[in-house]
């Protein structure tokens, strides 16, 4: 999850990022913007990525920062929105010691924070303060490790799909549970950063945050499994969404 990795990926980032946008079944990411909106206000796509949440950001807001830490991912959002003139397009790393950006009065910030180096989450946590003025509000989506157990328990139950069997070594059995400890998830073979409910809570509160709510965003199940039983409704798979404000 370096700049190497996203780097790579943009070209084919629609094939192989899962599409929040597109798939949250309820829309409430988009309904926790448009309440935060206001044309006098100034807002950061914390990883925008291609671009995916610019329209409506462009859209809602006075003046739009859209960020990434990948060049190639910047081009791409530049040339799929060049209808809209109050964007501006900065390459950064939130992870890293010294990151510094314009502060806004709203950021969105939707499943950027996965890198499995605690050091580097606790910088972007610390990078997400300061990206905004006091008072600012932050909409956050991350993915839920309560969640990924969930649907652990589930394809293990009902023996859903077949689990790729990959190295069962001693050691690579140790190494995935001691990640699983940390909320580390293997994705694709790549250890991807869940979150407890309760471990957004208090991260954002120790950067001086009040979070105002937490809800779930939730997807259907063709997210999660090839091929879900017409049985597998509610509850839903979910990613965590905070609304929180600055102190």
């Amino acid at each position: 999850m370096d700049r190497k990795y996203w780097e790579d990926i943009a070209a084919n980032y629609n094939k192989e990022i899962f599409d929040v946008l597109r798939n949250d079944r309820s829309g409430v990411i988009v309904s926790a913007i448009e309440k935060l909106a206001s044309k006098e206000k100034t807002v950061i796509d914390i990883g925008c990525a291609v671009g995916k949440w610019l329209p409506l950001l462009a859209t809602n807001f006075r003046h739009v920062i859209a960020a990434d830490i990948s060049a190639a991912n910047l081009e791409i959002a530049k040339e799929k929105c060049k209808e809209f003139t109050n964007i501006k397009y900065v390459r950064m790393d939130m992870s890293s010691d010294n990151s510094t950006v314009t502060p806004c009065t709203v950021a969105v910030c939707i499943n950027a924070i996965l890198t499995s180096s605690l050091k580097k989450r606790i910088n972007f946590f610390k990078s997400l303060s300061r990206c905004l003025v006091p008072g600012g509000e932050l909409v956050l989506v991350t993915p839920s490790l309560e969640s990924s157990m969930f649907t652990s328990i589930i394809r293990k139950h009902w023996k859903i799909d077949k689990e790729s069997r990959g190295n069962n070594s001693p050691r690579t059995a140790i190494k995935k549970l001691k990640n699983l400890k940390q909320g580390n998830v293997e994705i694709d073979g790549v250890p991807t950063k869940h979150y407890l409910e309760a471990e957004l809570q208090l991260l954002l509160s120790m950067e001086g945050f009040i979070v105002e709510t937490i809800q779930k965003v939730e997807y259907g199940w063709k997210t999660e499994f090839i091929k879900p039983p017409k049985w597998l409704k509610y509850p839903y798979p979910w990613d965590w969404m905070c609304v929180a404000k600055k102190l």
